[in-house]
């Protein structure tokens, strides 16, 4: 595997100006398909994209290899940064250096673990203050819907949140408490109004108060302890408010595949609904989770063989429109990895870094295209945020992309990853696909110097 820079390039033409860039590749992954071409980029976005032997002059030039892809950079809309406040869980810093590492190029970052928590403009300007000179890549804010600021949603709005988070049970942190059913309707008739979108962490929170309790070792305490009912039950309420007031309503992190059938029902009544999925439920099974293995827990939590092989088809037919990381960490000590106790640990996965080469391991078993899996976690997520310019290698798309080497393997080094805390499910995990580097708009991730920008809705 190899990047070459700096080859010597064709002059100008009379008449032709010179790019910034030009990449030249046997495989660009484009909404037309995968092509052999030639990428000029001009201030920050692609201006040409051409067919092989174009001779488009650059004032620097990038030569594929044979055995890499040229892909969109990935489009994560789901990543729990946590500063200010729990910086030691995740900053910016480390977040967005692993994003890049992993070939994602935009992240748009929860409104929680954070204190304070996104739900009022000092604390996204707070947010904004130390994300800016740290961010590696583009960087954009969810605003929170918690029990009495409905009256900050609309400033949020203005302020250029992609939309609002809320949760229909305890979250985890107090400082982020869940909304009824009925305040979460009243906020999706808000959101109405104005123009925006709830996501919801759509679990049942008396479902779950009526399950078996989850402590000990066993992971089959734990997954009692959210059984699939508290999803549906929540899923089918949001499909109800969002029915009631037009508002659109996107479904965060769905693991039960019982709720598939309902939620097609609804796309084909007009519900102006979406949905995600995350790659812990994609690529791993409960059957496999080890007692004590805490580095395992996610709510709602990782299921079945056979739950997950419908996840599959809900993203082949389209009931699932994409596929993001929800990448929740905590510090070491928070998984409480002595005592293995599922009923304490703190429950998230981290796997920014790791999320193309996850899904590629398992598409490719599967004969899903890299095509395909780029349209879920590149183009489909910034198609849902209206980040127009975003996820594609297209003329007047911002350039960023990154190589992707979808034969080569790697095994995964918990120690060797970006992320703050060194831990994760993955550790030892042998994986399909490398990605050798990552460019945001035209320039490429140091790791050392960071260039990305904060964005706003409506101006990304």
């Amino acid at each position: 595997m190899s990047i070459e820079t700096g080859a010597a390039a064709p002059p100008a033409a009379a008449g032709q100006t010179m790019f910034d860039l030009v990449i030249r590749a046997e495989r660009i992954v484009t909404p037309h398909g995968t092509v052999a071409g030639e990428v000029g980029i001009r201030d920050g976005r692609f201006a040409a994209v051409e067919p092989a032997g174009a001779q488009l002059p650059g004032a620097e030039t990038l030569d594929v290899g044979a055995e890499q892809v040229l892909i969109p950079g990935l489009v994560d809309t789901h990543v729990h940064v946590n500063e200010p406040g729990r910086t030691e869980w995740e900053g910016f810093d480390s977040a967005t250096r692993a994003a890049a590492a992993g070939g994602v190029t935009t992240l748009i970052d929860m409104p929680l673990n954070s204190i304070p928590p996104t739900v009022d403009v000092p604390a996204l300007e707070e947010k904004r203050a130390v994300a800016g000179p740290q961010a590696h890549i583009d960087v954009g804010f969810w605003g929170g819907a918690v029990p009495g600021n409905t009256a900050e949603l609309r400033r949020l709005h203005e302020e250029g949140v992609f939309g609002f988070k809320c949760f229909l049970l305890h979250s985890g942190v107090d400082e982020f408490p869940p909304l009824s059913p009925d305040e979460m309707e009243r906020d999706l008739a808000e959101l109405a109004e104005i123009g925006s979108m709830m996501i919801v962490h759509a679990e049942d929170a008396s479902t779950i108060d009526g399950a078996p309790p989850a402590e000990g070792r066993e992971y089959d305490r734990f997954l009692a302890s959210r059984p699939r009912s508290a999803e549906n039950i929540a899923i089918a309420e949001v499909i109800e408010r969002a029915r009631r007031t037009g508002a659109r309503a996107h479904i965060l992190h769905l693991s039960s595949s019982d709720a598939l059938p309902m939620i097609a029902e609804a796309k084909r009544d007009g519900v102006r609904l979406t949905v995600e999925t995350c790659p812990h439920y994609l690529t791993l099974l409960a059957e496999e989770i080890p007692a004590g293995g805490t580095a395992f827990k996610c709510c709602p939590p990782i299921r079945e063989e056979a739950n997950r092989e419908l996840l599959w088809q809900g993203l082949e037919d389209g009931t699932i429109d994409f596929i993001v990381s929800d990448h929740s960490p905590s510090t070491v000590d928070l998984k409480h990895v002595q005592t293995g106790d599922f009923g304490t640990a703190w429950g998230g996965v981290a796997s920014l870094q790791l999320g193309l080469s996850l899904i590629w391991t398992e598409a490719k078993k599967r004969g899903i295209t890299l095509e395909r899996v780029l349209e879920w976690m590149s183009s489909h997520p910034a198609q849902f945020a209206g980040l127009e310019r975003k996820g594609k290698i297209e003329v007047g798309a911002d350039a960023d992309f990154a190589v992707f080497s979808p034969e080569a393997t790697q095994t995964i080094d918990v120690t060797r990853l970006h992320h703050r805390n060194q831990i994760s499910p993955y550790d030892g995990r042998e994986l399909a696909g490398e990605v050798s580097g990552t460019w945001v708009r035209g320039g490429q991730v140091d790791f050392q110097t960071p260039r990305g920008r904060l964005l706003r809705r409506g101006e990304a």
